[in-house]
């Protein structure tokens, strides 16, 4: 693949990863007290109360977890904003600036999630890093090299 088409397919890798969050965010205040999410709240609930959760308990974790979708919703739009800006404008502080954003948020929600033992979101964390970083540290690698290219063929 030539540079071009890296970049460009990085950058519709990092937008697909934005519309997933948004569709995520979207749904969870819809699908956050069904049934669906029983295996997950059961986790939860193991690792607070291991001899039982109380009776409301379930109802407060759905609506945490239906009051988080917004939140990861407006992130994604924030983040799409950015990550279209950086395309268009090729300016390496944009990526820089997206990736101290995932380190930033990355180790203090695996702190949290490790207090309380539980494992799968420091996992979904790990992988939400592993999908983001690399292509963003390509970016970024690509467009800080970038003035210094233009500014050669300019001479040439």
């Amino acid at each position: 693949m030539d540079t071009t088409s890296t970049r460009s397919w990085m950058i519709r890798w990092l937008l697909a990863l934005c519309a997933l969050h948004v569709l995520a965010g979207a749904l969870l205040p819809w699908i956050g007290t069904g049934a669906l999410l029983d295996g997950y709240y059961r986790g939860i609930e193991a690792a607070f109360w291991p001899a039982g959760a109380p009776a409301g308990a379930r109802a407060l974790d759905g609506w945490w977890l239906a009051l988080f979708g917004p939140t990861v919703q407006v992130m994604a739009f924030w983040m799409a904003a950015l990550v279209w800006l950086g395309s268009r404008l090729r300016d390496a502080r944009i990526w820089l600036w997206l990736m101290a954003g995932l380190i930033v948020w990355a180790p203090q929600d695996m702190l949290v999630s490790l207090r309380a033992g539980y494992w799968p979101h420091v996992w979904i964390d790990l992988a939400a890093l592993a999908a983001m970083l690399p292509p963003l540290w390509g970016l970024w690698r690509r467009d800080r090299a970038a003035p210094a290219v233009r500014s050669q063929e300019a001479r040439a």
